[in-house]
């Protein structure tokens, strides 16, 4: 495991923001970290990289206790906080080699130079940080956190403020970084969880109420039944669905397509198949449909 993370409870004054939180993160993986505002991920995010110390509990990177070696684990991990702090008068280049410096790496120009390829700042390197536009001040971010080449990355909220094409960027070099690198990566831009993590974390109000394989938490949290969409040839009395074994619901929408919902395990799609046979319809178009990550997390955070 990169990154465990056993019964870590954090106080402050009458607030507890962590209540007692366990899970791990495997090696290699990218983990989508979420839960609603204040509910405890850049407090245990900054526990993972030793910046706060837990009340209880213990985390563990790469077999090291955080709060038994601190200094080994910065070496370890590449943090990227949610205010991303520049020094916004000095030049990209200029403060990179000033990172480089801190972790006393060894031919810091090859080393500044390779992290302003990695992360596509090579026409911004000669510009202070100031004059970038938000998209490349959190490239330059994500440059300072990776450039003692990390084992583990955590990512709070890189996106946040970004426009879409900026996102888009960010998530692929995630995606990139991703390659050799485990990463944890906190956010509320769900579709960004869909398209870069292979499993998620959500914390509600300090507690961990979901943590695993993002396809398996999609689909325990659907309630068992099966949801789809159908698109037949032409119109007819939409109550005929109800021929068909275990309808649990039907939602009309318009143009003959129709979302159709059973409490079975069995197939929906074959019985929905041998329904228009037997109607003398076509089936035109038909996919099954699941909770949305969205969906989920309202699911679970909701109160």
């Amino acid at each position: 495991m990169s990154i465990e993370i056993k019964n870590i409870t954090k106080i402050f004054g009458q607030q507890k923001a962590l209540d007692d939180v366990s899970f791990s993160v495997d090696t290699g993986s990218i983990v989508g970290f979420l839960g609603p505002n204040g509910a405890g991920k850049s407090t245990l995010m900054k526990i993972i990289t030793g910046l706060i110390s837990p009340d209880n509990g213990q985390v563990v990177v790469n077999g090291v206790a955080v709060a038994e070696n601190t200094e080994a684990i910065r070496k370890t991990i590449g943090y990227l906080p949610e205010s991303n702090p520049l020094y916004y008068d000095m030049y990209v280049k200029e403060y990179l080699q000033f990172t480089a410096n801190i972790y006393k790496i060894k031919e810091t120009g090859k080393v500044v130079d390779d992290v302003i390829e990695r992360t596509g700042l090579g026409n911004e390197c000669k510009k202070k940080i100031g004059a970038l536009s938000k998209g490349y001040k959190q490239r330059v971010g994500i440059a300072q956190a990776i450039i003692h080449n990390p084992q583990v990355l955590i990512l709070d909220e890189p996106t946040t403020g970004l426009d879409p094409n900026q996102i888009v960027e960010i998530r692929n070099l995630i995606l990139e970084l991703g390659r050799d690198k485990t990463i944890m990566l906190s956010t509320h831009i769900m579709q960004e969880v869909q398209a870069v993590c292979s499993r998620i974390a959500i914390l509600d109000h300090g507690r961990l109420v979901a943590n695993g394989d993002t396809n398996q938490i999609l689909k325990s949290n659907s309630g068992g039944n099966q949801i789809v969409e159908v698109e037949f040839n032409c119109g007819f009395d939409e109550q005929l669905l109800k021929q068909i074994a275990n309808i649990v619901s039907i939602e009309p929408l318009g143009g003959n397509k129709y979302v159709v919902e059973s409490d079975t395990d069995t197939d929906l799609r074959q019985s929905i198949f041998n329904f228009a046979v037997q109607n003398n319809l076509v089936v035109l178009t038909m996919q099954t449909k699941q909770n949305t990550i969205e969906e989920v997390f309202q699911k679970l955070t909701h109160n």
